[in-house]
């Protein structure tokens, strides 16, 4: 016998969590398209490869950003008779074409380099140029570190990766505006491609843990090690009887969707009512534990007592 906690009629919680997480993809975009349009315009006035690729690095962003917003709205649909299980790997789509154009940008930008250092070009309007790439770089700060808080409050990875991605995009604009500065004060135009080398592979190490994670995610790993230790907990307070035993315990999640399938040994001599009784209650605690876990308890017949 197998009892399963399914997801009912749409849950207004629910419903208003998705609603909060999409106004936070429209702020990345509007920062996107923001911080694109100055970082290019600052790389175009002052001829620098550096701020090309931090302006690449933007236009990546405002991309992931729209396909992070598809990723949410797929993801909120209720399950339905095509999807069992909800559409809760859309997320993990979605951290995965980020990770790919990442990896395209980064390619793009470690070319232009290669190519900056064996043919120097002078730069110009610098003062400007650094001015417009540091009010960027504030926009990308406060839009990163709401984005990544949102994400882990809201458990989603789609609003996560992209909030980090704002992140390094800080940390690499800070690279890039103090390369520059070393330029404008020493006049060495190598150190404009060695710092866009420099932003290209550590975007790169970004796309590759973008990529990982949403493998992982696709692979149904199983939950953390702290959310096992709760329903393992729950389990055992639940089942006390010492005649009911747990045999066997998995769990994977998709998305912000977690996924439990316990199954218990009961006394052969129960009936089907008393068992269902004890899934019932364990479904429960664990729904008051985890909120938003669908559980699956699978009963078999143990020893008579």
């Amino acid at each position: 016998m197998q009892e399963a906690s399914r997801p009912g009629p749409p849950n207004p919680q629910t419903e208003n969590t998705h609603s909060i997480l999409e106004r936070f993809i429209w702020l990345s975009i509007a920062t996107a398209v923001a911080t694109v349009g100055i970082k290019a315009y600052a790389a175009w006035l002052t001829n620098s490869v550096g701020l090309w690729s931090d302006a690449m690095e933007s236009t990546v962003n405002l991309v992931a950003a729209l396909v992070a917003l598809w990723a949410l709205r797929l993801a909120a649909k209720p399950a339905d008779h095509n999807h069992d299980f909800g559409h809760g790997k859309a997320e993990y789509m979605s951290a995965a074409v980020e990770g790919s154009l990442i990896f395209v940008a980064a390619a793009l930008i470690i070319y232009s380099a290669i190519q900056r250092l064996f043919t120097p070009v002078p730069l110009e309007q610098l003062g400007i140029g650094l001015a417009l790439s540091m009010l960027a770089t504030l926009l990308n700060l406060g839009t990163g570190v709401l984005l990544v808080r949102a994400g882990r409050t809201h458990r989603s990875i789609t609003l996560e990766a992209d909030g980090k991605h704002l992140l390094t995009d800080v940390w690499t604009s800070v690279g890039v505006l103090v390369a520059i500065g070393l330029v404008a004060l020493t006049g060495w135009l190598v150190l404009d491609p060695l710092i866009a080398l420099v932003v290209g592979a550590n975007i790169l190490f970004t796309g590759y843990k973008l990529v990982r994670r949403s493998v992982v995610g696709l692979l149904d790993a199983a939950l953390p090690e702290d959310e096992i230790a709760i329903v393992s907990a729950v389990l055992a307070d639940v089942c006390d009887d010492p005649r009911v035993e747990i045999t066997e315990l998995r769990t994977r999640e998709s998305g912000r969707q977690r996924f439990v399938y316990a199954t218990l040994s009961v006394p052969g001599e129960w009936t089907v009512r008393r068992s269902h009784d004890v899934a019932d209650r364990v479904e429960h605690a664990i729904e008051v534990a985890l909120p938003g876990t669908t559980t699956f308890v699978h009963i078999e017949p143990g020893p008579d007592a």
